[in-house]
């Protein structure tokens, strides 16, 4: 008989702050923006984070050396052309399906990840996102809270 190991989830430690951001910008002009607000150096990830074989959502990340932070710019959205096969008047008319990063948070267009060790690095980080002119607003949210939160691990 074999010995069965299981991890809990008290092993997973969530050293990271999970920001929400809403903008209506396209994922690399938001990337731009954060690139002059924060000073910054985001660049695409070679790979997408990748849900399912037809889910996938584009990361941005950045490497703060000289804080010793880890940033991820992820979106919360993303959209699927399906291709139906139909018999009516929309027969020619493709059909897309939007789905979500976090669905508890749908109305968030973007998340930024921050693995770090000073946490008063988050108000600071928050204050600059609400001043920049692109973003509508950011705000910290609770990682412990989310039931989402396995897809946040990447």
């Amino acid at each position: 008989m074999m010995a069965i190991h299981k991890i809990t989830d008290d092993f997973y430690e969530d050293s990271f702050t999970l920001v929400a951001l809403h903008s209506s910008l396209e994922d690399f002009a938001i990337v731009y923006a954060l690139n002059l607000c924060l000073k910054s150096n985001f660049k695409r990830a070679i790979q997408d984070l990748e849900l399912s074989k037809d889910i996938s959502f584009p990361i941005f990340e950045w490497r703060d050396e000289h804080n010793d932070n880890y940033w991820t710019l992820i979106a919360n959205n993303s959209t699927q052309e399906e291709s139906l096969v139909r018999n009516d008047l929309f027969a020619n008319e493709p059909s897309f399906t939007k789905y979500n990063l976090v669905p508890e948070y749908r109305d968030a267009d973007y998340f930024l990840k921050i693995e770090h060790d000073d946490n008063s690095l988050e108000e600071q980080v928050v204050k600059q996102l609400q001043a920049t002119p692109k973003i509508i607003t950011a705000y910290i949210l609770e990682v412990e809270q989310l039931k989402s939160k396995n897809n946040l691990i990447f």
